[in-house]
């Protein structure tokens, strides 16, 4: 279940609805990020760090899982992870130099969640 873990870091970024013209106005966010994973259910690792891209307001993975995500121009995020046959996705907010946020996945360990965290690298 390391996949599930990888993925909804990701979910970087990563509590509230994006407005869908949001993420060109998102430019502030814009830049590396680390992103750092915690697992409060399942039987996922119980914790790992990855690093993510954030710009023009989408999210894209620095790594090998296909990330999909957008931050709005408060700083609302939305994120889903795929590689394989697991998925996961998470919502949160970012600040000007960190952010936090929920995760859920599926994978071929079963169903995880937890938290994430997130600083501007």
């Amino acid at each position: 279940m390391v996949r599930i873990v990888r993925f909804t870091a990701a979910a970087v970024l990563a509590a509230a609805a994006i407005v869908p013209s949001a993420p060109a106005r998102a430019a502030g966010f814009d830049g590396p990020w680390t992103v750092l994973i915690i697992t409060e259910a399942g039987s996922c690792d119980q914790g790992y760090s990855f690093p993510v891209q954030i710009s023009g307001g989408r999210v894209t993975s620095a790594g090998s899982a296909n990330i999909t995500g957008t931050v709005g121009r408060g700083g609302a995020v939305t994120v889903r992870v795929s590689q394989g046959g697991s998925s996961a996705s998470g919502n949160g907010r970012l600040g000007a130099t960190s952010g936090f946020g929920r995760w859920s996945g599926k994978g071929s360990a079963g169903t995880c969640s937890g938290r994430w965290q997130a600083t501007r690298s």
